[in-house]
């Protein structure tokens, strides 16, 4: 029998943004248990509403990837094999056009182990976040390849160099989903009206927490406190797969003192996000889909690519508020207490 699991969902905002993809204001749906999380986006969607503009936010880059591993006699063979395969990336782009509308193979990055042959093959995939789609035209792909090289044999569909849902260097550095920028120039008056402390606060404890402590972590191409947090509640209310948190925390914050304001930004290579596709006909992902003016779109990919744009900016807000409220002793723990437990500054904490 089916059922459904209930998590709390709530919106935020407007939050400003603007760039060439999206100019608008928009309520962000948020679905989370913690609720907090609701008033620290909202705070860092007012801070954004007292800037100029608002949020600026660009795609830098934009592939869904899947890898196939093949197995060849010996190295000689599989590195033969691979520049062939490379020479006839025309073929296979016809090969993937058969397999769906919307996918389209754009580059194929190859790595070689011994006699192993693992293919990141790399897509655009319309307003779908491309998991299957991609999954299907790599199987077409890897049929083609065994058909035309028959000393090469399968191995696996996906070889984890995609890398879905595990962090890794590889989409650290190349991406995978969209690879977004959002940036928010925060006045001095502003940053210390709605966080309570100066730029040089906020950037002294991104240097040291987010910076240093990812370090001394081992983390990897990763400096920020809380990325998963937003995403984990963007993804949830809109019908997305949740597990692509994994990835979508990868992701760093730069910020500066520039001109007496903060300079603010977030860097994110891989949100995966989709407005068609499993999930998406839910009624309440439909319905924040509709609310943000996703649903219907001429242009195959401009949706998703609207919808990675609030994820990001969504996330800053979040990102924003929280480096506020840990420059700030006592704030973080204290805002807990009275947004979960109801507990006010003059009590005290009873287990």
């Amino acid at each position: 029998m089916l059922k459904h699991a209930l998590i709390p969902m709530q919106s935020v905002g407007p939050i400003p943004i603007f760039g060439p993809e999206l100019t608008d204001q928009v309520h962000v749906p948020l679905a989370t248990y913690e609720t907090p999380l609701w008033a620290s986006v909202d705070r860092g969607a007012r801070i954004a509403a007292y800037c100029a503009q608002g949020i600026c936010a660009i795609i830098t880059d934009e592939r869904m990837a899947r890898s196939i591993t093949l197995e060849a006699p010996n190295a000689l063979i599989a590195q033969e094999a691979i520049k062939s395969i490379l020479h006839h990336q025309g073929k296979l782009t016809e090969v993937v056009a058969n397999t769906s509308r919307f996918a389209k193979l754009i580059h194929i990055h190859p790595e070689q182990i011994g006699n192993l042959i693992f293919l990141r093959l790399e897509f655009t995939t319309g307003d779908a976040a491309g998991h299957n789609m991609v999954t299907l035209a790599s199987d077409h792909i890897q049929r083609w390849i065994l058909n035309n090289y028959p000393a090469i044999s399968y191995v696996a569909i996906s070889g984890n160099m995609c890398t879905d849902k595990k962090v890794s260097a590889i989409n650290g550095i190349l991406g995978r989903g969209k690879s977004v920028i959002a940036e928010l120039i925060i006045p001095r008056k502003i940053c210390q009206r709605f966080l309570k402390v100066s730029p040089e606060a906020i950037v002294n404890v991104h240097i040291k927490k987010n910076l240093l402590g990812s370090i001394a972590a081992g983390s990897l191409r990763s400096a920020n406190a809380h990325f998963a947090n937003m995403l984990l509640a963007f993804y949830l209310a809109t019908g997305q797969d949740a597990a692509n948190i994994v990835e979508g925390s990868q992701g760093i914050v730069h910020c500066e003192v520039k001109n007496d304001a903060l300079y603010f930004s977030i860097t994110i290579p891989n949100i995966i996000v989709g407005t068609v596709g499993n999930g998406k006909n839910l009624d309440f992902a439909n319905e924040n889909l509709t609310a943000m003016g996703l649903t219907h779109s001429a242009e195959p990919g401009k949706n998703a690519r609207k919808l990675a744009i609030i994820a990001a900016a969504t996330v800053l807000c979040g990102e924003l508020s929280l480096l506020g409220a840990i420059a700030n002793p006592g704030e973080l723990m204290q805002s807990h207490l009275e947004i979960e437990r109801n507990i006010k500054p003059s009590q005290k904490l009873k287990e």
